[in-house]
């Protein structure tokens, strides 16, 4: 690639490392928040929910958005709008302020983050060029979570309130960048006027099925609102597909989701995700609650696992070259599954050399399955629908986010017998369960897509690959 193709990269890479160390560096204040203000446990948990709820229910629409309106022009109102509301959020003195600074937050992330990649998608050609910038995006975004948690550690020692101020400051330098280096592009062709009616029940069915999944964590405590949310989604999707096959100009042209290729992708990608984000979850408990460690040394025992953030641009990219999406994929499964089923006998006196083979492998695993995912999720889209499938992508990883800490989160309070050492150590290893589970549902899923593509090289994919006579 050109210089400028790379600078152009690194600021939309710029902006996947913002949303992701914003998140990390928020879940490590957060106790430093709760006893500053004084908050109670519910309104902390929904400082963080808050901004799932934005991200998971805005996605789709965000994503179809920049297909509809122009990617550049909705990457930098929404990352303008992230700026703006994550200064606010500094400013917080009372709970609700928070609240709603991070659900703000979180719907600009579902805005910007579709836009960027499909900038990328409709900017580098497809193929390998296209493959290492998608690679590189992704091992940016596992980068910025990692990192995030130590400058989070090193944050909070100074003052919660930078968490918010330091993504302000970065924020800055990328739209600053974002202005001279995005190209301008040519006004959307659009035919027929604004579904407003499926953007409408899509946004509502998102925010309710991302509400009932968050509220999974409470446990049978509610458990009538969190069904009632539930099968409130659920009707709304259904609505959602009715008014989108009767629209003269769908939100989602429902064709898409044949495409057995990017419907797998998103599916691996909600409970890859969903399986390390909720081991994560379930390690950083046990390390702090269990073992005493500070939020700083967590950070730094986990650091590790952004091993991902170089092997996804260097290791990831010769190996899908070499096997393909879906053997790369594979491997990031198994490797994922060994390793969550080596923490599951963890002891309360285990060193750290002992969890290390677990944190390495998790790392490895990562960098093998979250790039190719990303790359198989929009392989083979036309550029007009570019947004809409980074919007599928990137909703299904949220919500696989919200699925895994809530279920590990929950599965955790319903094993939990006890305040004693023994009972939570007890339940940490029943909740462990959760991303095992997750992760070996995934590699199912994924054999099914290793079993339907030819191995690089061999003559059945070169066939499939040659041009079809009278075709350009």
């Amino acid at each position: 690639m050109s210089a400028k193709a790379w600078a152009l990269l690194l600021v939309l890479c710029g902006t996947i490392f913002l949303e992701g160390i914003d998140v990390a560096m928020l879940a490590v204040a957060v106790p430093s928040i709760r006893s500053d203000l004084g908050l109670s446990t519910g309104t902390a948990a929904w400082v963080i929910s808050a901004y799932v709820l934005g991200y998971a229910g805005f996605t789709l629409l965000g994503g179809r958005a920049a297909d509809l309106l122009g990617r550049r022009r909705m990457f930098l109102a929404w990352l303008t709008v992230f700026l703006v509301f994550s200064g606010l959020g500094g400013f917080a003195d009372e709970g609700w302020m928070l609240i709603v600074a991070r659900f703000v937050t979180g719907v600009s992330a579902a805005f910007m983050t579709p836009a960027a990649m499909s900038i990328i998608t409709t900017s580098y050609e497809e193929g390998p060029q296209r493959n290492k910038a998608l690679l590189v995006f992704a091992g940016t975004a596992a980068g910025g979570f990692s990192l995030g948690l130590v400058i989070g550690g090193l944050l909070t020692q100074l003052g919660w309130r930078w968490v918010f101020f330091a993504p302000v400051l970065l924020a800055g330098v990328i739209l600053l960048a974002a202005v001279r280096l995005i190209p301008s592009e040519k006004p959307p062709v659009r035919k027929g006027g604004f579904d407003l009616a499926g953007a409408a029940t899509a946004a509502g069915a998102m925010l309710l099925l991302a509400y009932a999944i968050v509220r999974l964590e409470h446990g049978p405590e509610g458990w009538g609102t969190t069904v009632a949310a539930g099968a409130g989604g659920l009707l709304l999707v259904a609505l959602f597909t009715v008014i989108e096959r009767r629209s003269a100009s769908p939100l989602v042209r429902l064709g898409i989701l044949r495409r057995t290729s990017m419907v797998r992708a998103d599916l691996g990608a909600l409970l890859f995700v969903g399986s390390f984000m909720g081991f994560q979850f379930v390690v950083t408990l046990y390390l702090q609650e269990l073992r005493g460690w500070s939020s700083l040394e967590t950070a730094l025992a986990l650091l590790i696992v952004g091993s991902d953030a170089v092997l996804a641009p260097t290791l990831t990219p010769r190996l899908v070259n070499r096997f393909g999406n879906a053997r790369v994929i594979l491997g990031g499964f198994l490797l994922a599954t060994v390793s969550y089923a080596l923490f599951l006998p963890v002891g309360l006196d285990w060193t750290y050399a002992s969890m290390l083979p677990t944190l390495v492998l998790t790392g490895v695993a990562f960098a093998l399955a979250y790039g190719p995912l990303t790359i198989a999720a929009t392989d083979g889209i036309a550029a007009e629908e570019q947004g809409l499938a980074g919007g599928l992508l990137h909703t299904s990883t949220q919500f696989g986010a919200a699925v895994g800490i809530s279920a590990v989160t929950a599965v955790y309070g319903l094993a939990r017998s006890g305040t004693d050492p023994a009972s939570t150590l007890e339940a940490f290893r029943w909740a462990l369960g959760v991303p095992v589970l997750m992760v070996v549902l995934g590699t199912a899923i994924t054999l099914t897509g290793v079993r339907r593509t030819p191995h690089r090289g061999s003559p059945e994919r070169a066939e499939s690959q040659a041009p079809a006579a009278g075709t350009h």
